[in-house]
């Protein structure tokens, strides 16, 4: 089971939606958990489902920077103006984010 994550972040449009891709997060991480038992990645690299930050203090860190970075968007990035999608594409960057 592996998602897309930042596809999943982007069509985030309102609670509902948020919520459902809080538990869809969760179950990649869960996934990716569960894979590296079995065949666990080198260890400077990304995870089986490509999670860069494996505690929840590297994962809250890494989205927390990512937001501030982007606040007003980047040269690649253009800030949603659905607070909810922002949200979305905050948490999916802990995956990412270093």
């Amino acid at each position: 089971m592996k998602y897309d994550i930042m596809d999943l972040s982007n069509k985030v449009n309102d609670e509902k939606s948020f919520i459902e891709f809080i538990n869809a997060l969760s179950a990649d991480c869960a996934d990716e958990v569960e894979k590296e038992k079995i065949n666990p990645s080198p260890p400077f690299g990304p995870g089986a489902n490509g999670w860069e930050n494996g505690t929840i203090e590297n994962f809250l860190e890494a989205a927390a920077a990512w937001a501030s970075q982007s606040i007003n968007g980047t040269e690649l990035y253009k800030k949603p103006e659905n607070p909810w999608t922002r949200c979305a594409q905050i948490l999916s960057m802990g995956k990412y984010y270093e």
